[in-house]
């Protein structure tokens, strides 16, 4: 399969600070490509490179064959890029905004008409076509910034958390959108702090302090933890987590919200002794079992020891 995008050592500092250092990496066509990490991690930095709204301060990037750095215009309209902000006018309507965009991208007269009656059926916007930008709720708002971009019909999308701040039920909606536009073709890469929404892709790269620190697909990268994993539930989540810090046998110790991750090197041979030190000292175990690595424990896990 042919690569899409590729981006080969890439650098960029901002007066003397690195924002992004030595990040390579290639994304296929036709593939839903996630750069995940924190917020710092260096995410909108390389997206705003790959876009050609950013040049490099050193490396390559290639898009559908264009060189990105050399001439940034080459992409327009076979790439979008839908920034973490975006440029909605809030006292247009949804219909006077797409049709902005689509004079923006100077898509012909007489394909205007049926291409934006396909994107407001694709992203649900028909009953709300008259309504202004301001008004729309978040996850709307979202999905009329990603029919913005579509206007041109791009064949490579890149999204800088295009989800962050939406509610679970647009999320899930916006993701849906994304899928179905895979499916016809578009090359997807997402940036997003969540995990969850790491797991929908084919691979994951994750970032941190500007660099790479993994690259591969979800169950790939679930491999590269040490150890196993034991889930703890007890009232008592921190006092619990300070006991159980530096035992032997307990390689990590993190709280996931009302939940205690516990990575051990054996789970069979670590249960007893673990339940034995929190009730000892006045701690309900409420409950234990062994559970698979989630990409967030992954994550933690190649922060503190490394892969």
């Amino acid at each position: 399969m042919a690569n899409a995008i590729e981006a080969g050592n890439l650098h960029r500092t901002f007066n003397g600070t690195v924002a992004v250092e030595d990040v390579s990496f290639s994304v296929a066509d036709g593939e839903v490509f996630g750069l995940v990490g924190p917020d710092g991690a260096g995410k909108t930095t390389t997206l705003r490179m790959l876009s050609g709204v950013m040049a490099p301060t050193s490396g390559e990037i290639s898009v559908l064959g264009h060189d990105v750095v050399a001439d940034p215009e080459s992409i327009k309209g076979v790439v979008g890029y839908m920034p973490q902000t975006f440029g909605l006018y809030g006292d247009l309507t949804v219909i006077e905004n797409l049709e902005f965009y689509a004079d923006l991208y100077r898509v012909p007269p007489d394909l205007r008409p049926e291409r934006i009656k396909r994107l407001l059926a694709f992203s649900r916007l028909e009953p709300f076509t008259r309504r202004q930008a301001q008004f729309l709720s978040g996850g709307m708002k979202q999905k009329l910034a990603l029919a913005s971009i579509l206007i041109p019909e791009p064949r490579v999308i890149l999204l800088d958390e295009p989800t962050t701040g939406v509610d679970p039920v647009s999320r899930r909606d916006f993701w849906r959108i994304l899928y179905e536009l895979n499916k016809e073709g578009v090359t997807l890469l997402v940036s997003t702090p969540y995990m969850d929404e790491a797991e929908r892709c084919t691979r994951v790269a994750f970032m941190f302090q500007g660099r790479i620190v993994a690259l591969d697909t979800p169950d790939n990268l679930r491999k590269l933890m040490r150890g196993e994993l034991l889930e703890l539930l007890t009232p008592d989540e921190r006092h619990a987590r300070d006991l159980l810090v530096g035992q032997p046998g307990v390689l990590g110790v993190e709280i996931f919200g009302d939940r205690i991750h516990v990575v051990v090197e054996n789970c069979e041979r670590m249960t007893t002794p673990i339940c034995d030190r929190l009730t000892s000292n006045g701690i309900t175990v409420t409950s234990i079992r062994q559970i698979n690595p989630g990409l967030e424990d992954v994550f933690v896990s190649l922060l503190k020891s490394g892969p």
